[in-house]
């Protein structure tokens, strides 16, 4: 089938569109607002709405009351605008509505600057906002998959009732190439009339609310939602494994694009004889620790690197994955924007198995 040259800004609007997303709701921030450029042709196109709105707080309010109306409703910001929208994005979990956030993670903290980063996996993973809730978190490593993250956070959103973010970087966001949009399979909302406040005109009338001041009430909601959060761990962890059939020596962990850079490091050390696994979370929440762990604890593993385009997120749950008494994890980051190359990761490599070898 035909693929078209994407910029990844403009696929993820794009991607939206083919999942049926007719309600846009944005405010402009580098390295993603091509996202908002784009779908301000495209959304009239189809019958939906673009709207800029006055600012990221905002936006994601605007998200929630579309949400509870049954829109199939997306926003795309980054950093230091999904910091803004995490007031926002707390209540839409806890009202338990179907959205999809995109963040094109640019470097920090503070205003930082707008180059790559993956300086907000814990932001994604962990709650950008108050109170106990959780996004499923998926992390793309090239466009194509990118597409096909956005398209699938769509129908997550819907199955759990719950929000979803899609964690890119600057460079997902601004490089460009070849995408395939025909014989995606792209899921169909599903019934929301149970739940929606779309008027009641002969039946009860639904109530969305995230204020409970019985607390047993809200502890019971607090539950509920825990058992959800359980069936995501269970059946929503996406990951892959890269040259790790054969037996290796040294085991990597990384995820998005920071991955792309290490198979290429896997591949030009195993022409040196030096054979190197890699573990990629594609799901961030729910992490998969028993992949990460079962490839760590393979016969002949003498140590785990874990390579982030930041000083080190993701290593902590690759540590608490493989436990503190397994084998030694290190870790090899960069930060500022600066994306680790794979000469700096093969030499990494090579220190930690007593190879020898000039670091670049």
């Amino acid at each position: 089938m035909a693929k078209k040259l994407f910029k990844g800004a403009e696929a993820i609007g794009e991607a939206a569109i083919r999942a049926g997303a007719r309600g846009y709701f944005c405010y402009p921030i580098t390295p993603q607002s091509e996202v908002a450029e784009y779908l301000s042709r495209r959304m009239p196109e189809v019958g939906g709405v673009f709207l800029q709105a006055e600012s990221e707080v905002a936006a994601s309010n605007m998200i929630f009351g579309a949400a509870s109306a049954g829109a199939r409703v997306f926003t795309t910001s980054s950093s230091p605008g999904i910091s803004l929208m995490a007031e926002a994005m707390s209540y839409i979990a806890a009202a338990e509505l179907p959205a999809v956030f995109v963040n094109v993670v640019r470097c920090g903290p503070g205003l930082g600057g707008i180059l790559p980063s993956q300086g907000d996996y814990n932001q994604a993973t962990k709650g950008a906002g108050h109170g106990d809730y959780k996004f499923l978190a998926l992390a793309p490593s090239t466009i194509q998959e990118t597409v096909d993250l956005v398209i699938l956070a769509f129908e997550l959103a819907d199955k759990y009732r719950n929000p979803v973010i899609v964690v890119g970087d600057g460079m997902i966001g601004q490089m460009m190439e070849p995408v395939e949009f025909e014989g995606i399979d792209v899921p169909q909302p599903r019934d929301s009339a149970g739940w929606t406040t779309v008027g009641c005109a002969g039946r009860a009338p639904h109530i969305i609310k995230t204020l409970f001041l019985d607390p047993n009430e809200l502890e019971r909601r607090n539950f509920m939602m825990r058992e959800k959060y359980d069936r995501m761990e269970r059946d929503e962890v996406r990951v892959e494994s890269y040259n790790c059939d054969d037996p290796y020596e040294l085991l990597v962990s990384a995820y998005g694009t920071t991955a792309r850079v290490v198979k290429t490091s896997v591949d030009h050390l195993k022409e040196q004889g030096i054979n190197v696994g890699l573990v990629r979370p594609i799901s961030i929440y729910p992490f998969p620790y028993d992949e990460v762990r079962r490839r760590a604890r393979a016969p002949g593993v003498k140590a785990v690197l874990v390579v982030e385009m930041s000083m080190g997120q993701m290593i902590e749950d690759v540590k608490f994955a493989i436990g503190p008494d397994s084998i030694p994890v290190h870790f090899f980051g960069r930060g500022g924007g600066n994306v680790p190359s794979p000469e700096e990761v093969e030499a990494k490599v090579k220190e930690l198995l007593g190879r020898g070898g000039e670091k670049p």
